[in-house]
């Protein structure tokens, strides 16, 4: 039994092991400094960077993280302490049932909510759409690293005099926190991949990003057009462009990780 739990854990971290090879193999000779601090060439032109995509990538999810991080968080701390035992369950359910939504109808959403009042693709309308798929997986997590906290650290907050509002803020966050930590990295490694929602919203862009409610690249999206263009030069940058964007993932989790790590343990 020891042998077989072990071999299905290697089965689990197989694919991501795989995946990152045959993207280093892939995609690792076009990954140099051009890569990050040149535009993209002119069609049909070898050489360049994904410069603007990368920077854009960041700017999305910083969007996202703004718009959809504290809705997240506040609505898991009052699924957690509501005493409404109806609302609660209904928010749940819809929490669950978006959590399913394909991107590209979520895409679609922030298209006729942000694109079409604003007449325009724009970097807000893809960070809305971004933090839409965000918001379930926060709020859920939220929801269930607080209710892990031992019932005794609440009541031995409140035995002391402390509002109810200061115990949550004060005792039930700061105690979850490594988990809230665990499930907004997760969410930002959810959104960091997209590519359909972006096509609806952020549209891409060639150039350096100027404004928030101006198109804006994003290195999926880059990745998307060199991908299906008729370039080999284009579809090695997509394969570097890839292996870059796991990469950025890869780093986010582990200094979360590190980051919360210390504080689990002094809190256990």
């Amino acid at each position: 039994m020891s042998a077989l739990t072990a071999g299905s854990a290697l089965a689990v971290v197989l694919p991501l092991i795989l995946l990152f090879g045959f993207l280093l193999h892939q995609g690792a000779s076009a990954v140099n400094v051009d890569f990050f601090t040149r535009l993209p060439k002119p069609v049909g032109e070898a050489g360049g960077g994904m410069a603007n995509a990368i920077v854009g990538s960041l700017i999305l999810i910083a969007l996202a993280g703004a718009l959809g991080l504290p809705l997240g968080i506040l609505g898991g701390v009052y699924l957690t302490e509501s005493r409404d035992r109806r609302l609660p369950w209904l928010i749940r359910f819809v929490a669950d049932v978006l959590n399913g939504v394909p991107s590209i109808v979520i895409g679609i959403f922030a298209y006729t909510v942000v694109v079409l009042p604003m007449r325009r693709f724009s970097a807000l309308a893809g960070g809305v759409a971004l933090a839409v798929i965000m918001l379930p997986i926060v709020l859920r997590t939220t929801e269930e690293m607080m209710r892990l906290v031992p019932a005794s650290l609440r009541e031995a907050a409140l035995a002391l005099g402390l509002p109810e509002w200061k115990v949550i803020l004060r005792v039930v966050l700061p105690t979850a926190r490594a988990g809230i930590i665990t499930g907004v990295m997760v969410a930002i490694a959810r959104v960091a991949g997209e590519t359909a929602p972006l096509l609806f919203t952020a549209f891409g862009n060639r150039f350096w990003h100027q404004r928030l409610d101006q198109p804006i690249a994003a290195l999926p999206l880059q990745i998307f057009a060199y991908a299906i263009a008729p370039y080999d030069d284009w579809h090695r940058q997509a394969w570097a462009g890839a292996l870059v964007l796991i990469a950025l993932v890869f780093l986010v989790s582990l200094a979360a990780r590190i980051a919360t790590r210390g504080r689990y343990s002094a809190v256990r």
